[in-house]
């Protein structure tokens, strides 16, 4: 066996986004040799194309809808207008002023090597680079995910926008057709409904947000309907894209009925494959076009190679591939190996309402035949509701019979915010009556979560 010292470094980090970074960072700091190697733009996916750059995006998308809404309140906001390129400087500042998109000083102001290009693996120990050779005692696998194209006749021909390309669009299109209803595609869909776009948005699943309690995607199909003239084709199959003069021409199908739609753009939002293409056959490092397979510490089947983040094909967030960076830098580091604890990981979708989950789902406790209780209260109940004139939402607690909280969803203004006292209660096994017993202060949105759990308690 080769000393370690034999190696280039003690471990080479190949992807710079969540699941990287911050490992790359710890065993830096920890004194070890590191290098991090990015394909694409420093920083990954969270900081340059989606997370920051589209919630910025939807801050000034909601203010803007706010305001043509304030006649209600007595504003005059009927002549109010906006300049779509100064919105997407203000995306750009937003980006910038995270510091994390584009970071390559960063890593090498902590002593890091940064490598700007596609990782190979040659062998277990050995990867390149541009043509260079790397040698590392450990690897971390981080390469994250890319957008899916579906197979759909014609559209590779006649091109589409992914949620990454869309940011860069110099105008919103005048008619766009999203293929997905899941989180991306709904924020999307919104974002673009605001600001003039005629949208439509197709779900091969029976509604939107499938993975979401069927109270969600019901309302939200509602609220985009009424809000900003979204039609949404639930139980929809893409069959085909043709160009159409200037614009193009979608043919779906829907309940055994064909029907074309002529948009100007195609937005493809369904769903996300794990980036494996990276000789790990010359790794040893087992795999399937579902993701790379790791251990409860994040350990590949080659013990000195580990992986984080989405690359593992589970349905991961951004927090996720945070917790699972540090926790395979810990395990790259220490003998005594820890396991990520993902118990009562939030979801959140920054749609207006916001759209916030922790732990099971009710779909979820039915397939494992577990016996609940739940109860909903709908947010035009509390005094909130009537002072903001906003009814579009509830809260939704799910308990076992003992009245443990074993899952919740809110769908409100600030859900994002507030469903972190559901996180707490069920990291900590309270009951609906710990929550109900709390005082939740008056006029604010969480009086909601007390008059649900009351229900319970």
């Amino acid at each position: 066996m080769a000393t370690k010292n034999t190696f280039d470094y003690d471990l080479i980090v190949i992807g710079s986004g969540a699941g990287g970074s911050a490992a790359a960072t710890i065993a830096a700091r920890a004194g070890k040799r590191v290098a991090i190697v990015e394909a694409d733009t420093f920083g990954g996916d969270s900081p340059n194309w989606s997370d920051v750059p589209t919630k910025a995006l939807l801050h000034a998308a909601h203010l803007y809808d706010e305001a043509l809404h304030g006649a209600r309140f007595g504003l005059r906001s009927s002549t109010l207008g906006y300049n779509y390129p100064s919105i997407r400087t203000w995306k750009d500042l937003a980006v910038s002023r995270t510091g994390a998109g584009g970071n390559r000083r960063y890593y090498e102001n902590h002593g890091i090597s940064a490598f700007n290009g596609v990782a190979h693996f040659l062998s277990p120990n050995e990867i390149s680079v541009n043509r260079r050779h790397l040698s590392a005692a450990k690897f971390l696998i981080a390469t994250g995910s890319d957008w899916i194209i579906p197979d759909i006749q014609g559209l590779k021909t006649v091109g589409f926008l992914t949620p990454r390309t869309i940011l860069e669009s110099i105008r919103p299109p005048k008619s766009l057709f999203i293929i997905g209803g899941g989180g991306v595609g709904v924020e999307i869909a919104q974002l673009m409904a605001i600001f003039g776009t005629k949208v439509y948005i197709a779900e091969r699943a029976g509604r939107l947000l499938p993975h979401q309690d069927v109270e969600v995607g019901t309302l939200v199909e509602r609220v985009l309907r009424e809000q900003k003239g979204v039609t949404s084709l639930t139980e929809t199959r893409v069959l085909s894209v043709v160009k159409d003069g200037l614009g193009k021409r979608v043919t779906v199908s829907r309940g055994g009925v064909e029907k074309s739609f002529r948009v100007d753009e195609i937005l493809v939002a369904a769903g996300r494959a794990p980036h494996v293409d990276l000789g790990l056959e010359n790794a040893t490092v087992k795999y399937t076009p579902k993701g790379i397979e790791v251990n409860d510490q994040l350990q590949t089947s080659a013990k000195h190679i580990f992986a984080a983040g989405d690359v593992l094909g589970r349905d991961s967030h951004t927090h996720t591939a945070l917790l699972e960076s540090r926790i395979a830098a810990h395990n790259i580091l220490h003998k005594n190996n820890v396991t990520p604890d993902y118990t009562a990981t939030p979801d959140v979708i920054f749609t207006s309402p916001a759209i916030a989950r922790v732990g099971l789902s009710e779909d979820d406790c039915l397939k494992r035949d577990l016996a609940i209780n739940k109860a909903i209260a709908p947010l035009n109940i509390i005094a909130r509701s009537n002072t903001s004139d906003f009814r579009d939402g509830f809260v939704k607690i799910i308990t076992d019979k003992r009245g443990v909280v074993l899952g919740a969803t809110i769908v409100a203004p600030g859900a994002g915010e507030m469903i972190h006292e559901f996180a707490l209660a069920i990291k900590h096994g309270l009951t609906a009556d710990d929550i109900a017993q709390t005082p939740h202060a008056f006029l604010t949105w969480s009086e909601s979560i007390r008059v649900a759990a009351s229900k319970l308690g």
